[in-house]
């Protein structure tokens, strides 16, 4: 058998040989930007693109906002105004019924779906405007 060759043949086949197979040139550290300030990223010297203006803790997470909202949504819906029953015993009470017969799920015009929305709804609007009146007022967007 003859030895592989490491000539390229063909149209520019010399030349092909001679450049790498891909450009070096982007990952030195160069700077892109684009319209978008958000968009300005930049190459670690892993080849790992990062973005350079985006904060890491953009959720900015407190447990605060979580015990406090979760405290003021369960006691203003567990305020027996719906016939009697408040919204939080309407919403376990009809997770037991359903639970009641399990393998079945929930039918379409129960009153679990309805409660289920509402209850969740209340919650993730008191975790929402809790989350930012807490980080407004402790970063003074607020003024006093």
């Amino acid at each position: 058998m003859a030895a592989a060759s490491s000539t390229v043949s063909g149209l520019a086949g010399a030349t092909l040989a001679r450049r790498p197979a891909f450009s070096t040139s982007f990952t030195t550290g160069a700077r892109v930007s684009a319209r978008n300030p958000l968009m300005t990223r930049n190459l670690e010297r892993n080849g790992r693109i990062t973005c350079m203006t985006f904060p890491r803790d953009w959720l900015r997470r407190d447990l605060n906002v979580i015990g406090f909202g979760l405290i003021g949504w369960i006691a203003p819906s567990s305020i027996p105004a719906i016939n009697g029953n408040s919204l939080t015993g309407l919403f376990f009470s009809s997770i037991g019924q359903e639970l009641s017969h399990f393998p079945t799920p929930p039918a379409l015009d129960s009153q679990f779906w309805l409660w289920l929305v509402t209850w969740h709804l209340g919650l993730f609007l008191a975790l929402t405007f809790g989350q930012i009146g807490f980080k407004g007022r402790t970063e003074d967007y607020f003024d006093k």
